[in-house]
């Protein structure tokens, strides 16, 4: 039996988030254990909390989708922390330090959660023919794509800018015609309100067709778009076709951007596994 917890990330109210699995103490199980539990709770991903192997981190993360690992995902860390200091964990600094498989990545305690988005794995323009297959698989004409970038922190997320967030929250995709894409997309909200953009994240390769609330992704965005296309801090919604209501808080600090949200733990107990 293994101290478990599945932690509601980016929102102050429950099940209105994205809710990732976390199991405590996970040292011992076997990649194939923990990819059977990941699949079995069919959540975006479920965590395995382990010792650090650099003596800079407080623990170890491994971070599994329905369908493979991951080296970084946003809501599982701020998720994974949570839990991790809810369980009695003590950081060594002010900050928590997470090792994963793309590093050590920092998350800042406060009135929310808040992770250091790490350097991009790929940046950059998308090629014309990658540009194509984004707009076939959101059914788009190409013209409607105002801007699309490289914005892989890990996930290999392509993002995709659009005139507005009604025209984000009206996509259907075509499920067919992904492939390998992971696709983000934003549209800035033009009425006020409670968010700045709305967003969507498409990752059907993962067992995930859409993600409800996305670290990552917004990670991704925020270190293309913050300060440019939108404001240097502002609010994404995301979740509202799926009847979430997550809200993430993005800010630019000089060359770092900063994601955080609201966490909240409801499934505590343990796992037999």
């Amino acid at each position: 039996m293994r101290p478990f917890r599945q932690v509601d990330v980016f929102s102050a109210e429950p099940l209105l988030g994205n809710p990732v699995a976390v199991v405590h103490d996970a040292e011992g199980l076997t990649d194939e254990q923990m990819a059977a539990v990941a699949r079995w709770t069919n959540l975006s991903e479920t965590t395995f909390v382990l010792p650090p192997t650099s003596p800079d981190a407080d623990y170890r993360l491994r971070i599994f989708t329905p369908g493979r690992e991951l080296p970084f995902a946003g809501h599982p860390t701020l998720g994974s922390a949570h839990a991790w200091l809810e369980a009695g964990g003590t950081p060594r600094g002010d900050d928590v330090v997470q090792e994963c498989g793309v590093g050590l990545v920092t998350v800042r305690r406060g009135a929310r959660l808040a992770f250091a988005a790490p350097p991009l794995l790929r940046s950059g323009p998308v090629d014309d023919a990658d540009v194509d297959r984004v707009a076939a698989a959101l059914r788009l004409d190409r013209a409607a794509l105002l801007d699309t970038a490289w914005i892989d922190n890990g996930p290999g997320w392509t993002g995709v800018l659009l005139a507005d967030a009604d025209a984000v929250l009206a996509l259907e995709p075509d499920w067919t015609a992904f492939g390998d894409l992971k696709i983000g997309v934003a549209g800035p909200h033009t009425n006020g309100g409670a968010a700045d953009v709305e967003v969507r994240a498409f990752c059907p390769q993962y067992g995930v067709p859409e993600d409800p609330v996305t670290g990552s992704l917004n990670a991704g965005l925020g270190q293309w778009l913050a300060g440019d296309r939108l404001p240097a801090s502002y609010v994404a919604a995301q979740g509202t076709v799926l009847g979430r209501a997550g809200r993430v808080h993005v800010g630019l600090e000089g060359s770092q951007v900063w994601v955080g949200g609201h966490t909240l733990s409801t499934v505590t107990g343990t796992i037999a596994l």
